[in-house]
């Protein structure tokens, strides 16, 4: 899977609505080790620490969706990228990946 993908893929984790549905996602793009950390949390580790943040950001964003704005750039095991949710935010996310998964993501607000 191209490094696009997969932060397609992780972007659709945030989208998903139904909570089975967002644990099949995350199991295929997120590590079972894997920490988020943004300006609201600080290092969530595992797949149910983030799919708890996500449905409580969902009740606040309503229907608006993450999109993918850019890939920034991408080396090693790392890449950078920009998204957008709806057209009332922005920001960027660092992510490292291992076992064709992502391991870290460390969000930005723009």
């Amino acid at each position: 899977m191209s490094t696009t993908d997969l932060i397609l893929k992780y972007l659709d984790v945030w989208n998903e609505r139904d909570s089975a549905a967002r644990e099949t996602l995350m199991t295929s793009v997120l590590t079972e080790d894997s920490v988020y950390t943004d300006p609201d949390y600080a290092g969530l580790r595992g797949h149910d620490a983030l799919s708890e943040a996500i449905g409580q950001a969902q009740e606040r964003f309503g229907d608006l969706r993450f999109t993918l704005d850019v890939v920034l750039g991408a080396h090693h095991d790392r890449a950078l990228f920009t998204w957008r949710l709806g057209t009332v935010a922005t920001g960027y996310d660092l992510v490292e990946f291992a076992e064709n998964r992502i391991r870290t993501v460390v969000g930005f607000f723009a």
